[in-house]
């Protein structure tokens, strides 16, 4: 088993694909086959496994979610770090925080067009802790 706490660089608020910086991060090759689970050490961001290749999904969930759970609703009591405060905790518990995903010959066993988005839901969310258990 390898587990690795890895750091993302701050990104704007939306949804932005991390495949690429969390496979280079781990050592695949070195496992056939096997699980990796990833867990985000946050309340105010999620992961989620998407489409992978088209932009316009990504502004498309960044859209409806802002739309579901919109900023600044007068009904919201947890503001304390502004209006997208608990907008931001919401979407993080519909999408969620952690995936479990194969590896399969060396590589993430992901379908053709999946990607792994870190959704950012909050405006200045900054650096974001991701927990990373490589097993098999």
């Amino acid at each position: 088993m390898n587990q690795r706490m890895l750091t993302l660089s701050p990104r704007p608020r939306g949804f932005h694909l991390i495949t690429d910086e969390i496979e280079a991060a781990l050592p695949l090759a070195q496992l056939p086959s096997g699980l990796l689970h990833l867990q985000l050490q946050h309340t105010s961001a999620s992961l989620t496994l998407n489409e992978n290749c088209d932009p316009t999904v990504r502004g498309d969930f960044s859209a409806f979610f802002d739309r579901l759970v919109p900023d600044g609703s007068a009904y919201f009591r947890h503001d304390y770090e502004g209006d997208d405060d608990i907008p931001a905790h919401i979407k993080s518990s519909l999408l969620g925080t952690s995936l479990l995903l194969p590896v399969r010959q060396g590589r993430l066993g992901l379908g053709q067009w999946q990607g792994i988005y870190l959704g950012e839901h909050r405006d200045h969310g900054g650096a974001r802790r991701l927990l990373t258990t490589l097993m098999g």
